[in-house]
């Protein structure tokens, strides 16, 4: 058994696959072919924004996001320590200061009541100027209450979506009445990594920035490119990045966007079973999906009590179920980041859930028959 099988996914798409990828090889237009503007434009149509700027990374979507916001050397940039480094590895990367405030722990996504907290209590000498929340494991983050913090303290929002492509929030507008957003489409930009195992992944690395803000979508298209003026060949007109989506990747992508819908709705039904069935044992702590979001399951988390997860996981191993720990180290303890000065205890929430969290098998083609197993050796290892 895998923990993920992206060959068994290759099979059931492969002759879309192999054309597509044929198609790119014959016409020899390997950056910035045809298919890399085709499918900037089918994911602005699926997120339902304006602009989308394809990028050669989820991490160079961060960066060049906060580059075209203007943060740079002295700058708070405010973020969760429970995630991958990119998120914050972006921030000092840009010279400014990542500052972290710590999670929810029903939902690991970034409280925003602490976030709040932290603003008040240094509002006399601001120095934040923006708000990454990750929408961490397939779940966005309280989109509605950081918009309104955002809003209060004058804040951009850009949105670490690259966990969570087609999840979506229910907002309430007037009257009683709700809009629907995507993922990455709430805050002034959102981020996406196609890395190979996302939900929707290359064959390689690959990235995404979405926006309805025209000044910031001319930005990044300079940024991603060296700066270079769309209309003058070698005519320089900021510094920028080599940051393109190859057209391989683009093709690749292109075919796969077709299927995303089915198969978030595929890992939908296997994420209930897993919680009908797990939810039964008190060990467990099975995922908490928030009031009027949607959960695309990028991963199945789950939560184990009593210091049993690292035990857990090695028995899985032992009966041939592999196992995930997102993250065992949460990023205001880590090495790169010793100069902030954090310490642990800092964040209880995040230090807690990077001692219990395990992630399970889940992905379309897993067989109900695996997907069985893993539950019974769950439910022998807690009886």
């Amino acid at each position: 058994m895998k923990f993920l099988d992206l060959s068994s996914q290759y099979q059931s798409i492969k002759k879309e696959i192999d054309k597509a990828i044929k198609r790119v090889l014959e016409g020899n237009q390997f950056i910035g072919g045809d298919e890399v503007k085709e499918f900037e434009k089918e994911i602005a149509k699926f997120c339902g924004v304006k602009y989308a700027l394809s990028m050669n990374s989820g991490t160079d979507a961060l960066f060049l996001s906060l580059k075209a916001l203007g943060i740079g050397f002295g700058d708070e940039v405010l973020t969760t320590p429970f995630t991958f480094i990119s998120t914050a590895e972006v921030i000092a990367n840009c010279n400014a200061k990542p500052v972290f405030v710590d999670i929810d722990p029903k939902t690991f996504n970034i409280n925003p009541s602490k976030i709040e907290e932290y603003l008040k209590a240094k509002s006399y000498k601001l120095k934040a100027k923006a708000i990454i929340p990750v929408h961490l494991f397939g779940q966005m983050a309280d989109m509605d209450k950081i918009i309104i913090i955002a809003k209060k303290y004058k804040l951009y929002i850009v949105e670490d979506a690259a966990q969570a492509i087609g999840a979506t929030q229910k907002f309430k507008i007037q009257n009683s009445k709700f809009k629907i957003r995507s993922a990455g489409t709430v805050g002034d930009l959102g981020c996406f990594s196609f890395f190979p195992s996302k939900n929707l992944g290359a064959y390689g690395d690959g990235g995404m920035v979405v926006t309805n803000n025209e000044k910031l979508a001319e930005k990044i298209r300079l940024l991603k490119n060296h700066g270079s003026s769309p209309k003058e060949k070698y005519l320089n007109l900021i510094l920028g990045a080599n940051s393109r989506l190859d057209t391989i990747q683009a093709a690749i992508l292109l075919v796969k966007l077709k299927y995303l819908e089915k198969w978030s709705k595929v890992r939908a039904k296997k994420a209930a079973l897993y919680t009908y069935q797990l939810s039964k044992f008190k060990e467990l702590i099975t995922p908490s999906i928030a009031s009027g979001h949607t959960h695309i399951f990028h991963q199945y988390t789950i939560r184990v009590k009593k210091n049993l997860r690292d035990k857990l996981s090695k028995y899985l191993l032992s009966q041939g179920i592999p196992t995930m720990i997102y993250y065992p180290i949460p990023l205001h303890l880590q090495p790169a980041f010793k100069y902030l000065g954090y310490k642990k205890g800092d964040f209880p929430e995040a230090e807690k859930a990077s001692e219990e969290v395990i992630s399970l098998p889940i992905y379309p083609e897993l067989s109900k028959k695996d997907q069985d197993y893993i539950i019974q050796k769950l439910k022998e290892f807690s009886l």
